[in-house]
């Protein structure tokens, strides 16, 4: 257990300062709030779930400029997600609530927008589902990146690795089976184009990675290692799999 916070902690201090901590992209997020804005009432409530330090919160509340709920288990992304608010004016618009997304206590039926990016998988893509369902309100929308295989057939070597990495995976199709057996209607996919991965992710956290080379922490080591693997492995691979967008209604 120590040796776990010891590593998320490393993960934390990696992530420190970026924008994202994980992959996306402002114009696609743009684009999924234009489609889904005529769907929801006036001055919706909104939650995003796994918000790290809050680029997609902050897009949520300067589109519209009511209280967006932001959760996170990290003080320090959600303080970082704090002070960026305040620049940029939007300070009136963001709750922060430190807590794991599993206990969720709030009123069922009160949210009608809810958003999360790549944040799912903690408690897997179904379970999240499941856990969240019971909190949408008549028709809410729900917008979740997850982790998805773009093909039915993958190399030995991707399997191998997702194995590791992620193994609870599955193709768009079998994601959309679950969608549909949780309590939601599927509107649209949207795939996270390879560029969002590079330019607003991987880049930035490579100026990280530099500064923390040197670093005689044997765990943030690791925590290097594995992520110059896992973007080395993207690279060659990113045609089998990445992030897809499900935008979905509660049913």
């Amino acid at each position: 257990m120590e040796e776990q916070k010891k590593y998320i902690q490393a993960l934390i201090k990696l992530h420190r300062g970026l924008e994202r901590q994980g992959p996306g992209d402002k114009d696609l997020s743009n684009q999924i709030i234009s489609q889904i804005t005529e769907l929801l009432p006036p001055n919706p409530r909104i939650a995003d779930i796994g918000c790290g330090a809050g680029a997609g919160a902050l897009l949520l509340a300067d589109k519209f400029r009511t209280k967006i709920r932001a959760v996170d288990f990290s003080q320090e992304f959600l303080t970082e997600l704090e002070k960026r608010a305040k620049q940029q004016g939007l300070e009136n618009f963001i709750e922060t609530i430190k807590c794991d997304m599993r206990s969720l206590d709030w009123e069922h039926g009160s949210i009608d927008l809810l958003w999360s990016e790549g944040a799912a998988y903690i408690i897997t893509f179904e379970g999240a589902l499941r856990k969240w369902r019971p909190l949408m309100a008549t028709n809410g929308i729900a917008v979740i990146s997850e982790m998805s295989y773009f093909t039915n057939k993958r190399p030995e070597s991707v399997l191998t690795y997702m194995n590791n990495a992620y193994p609870d995976i599955k193709t768009e199709s079998e994601n959309s089976e679950i969608i549909r057996s949780s309590g939601f209607e599927l509107l649209e996919i949207h795939r996270l184009s390879s560029k969002a991965w590079w330019v607003n992710y991987y880049e930035p956290l490579r100026e990280n990675i530099i500064s923390l080379k040197g670093s005689k922490d044997s765990v943030m080591q690791t925590v290097i290692n594995e992520t110059e693997m896992e973007m080395k492995f993207f690279e060659k691979y990113e045609n089998f799999y990445g992030y897809s967008f499900y935008i979905i209604k509660a049913a």
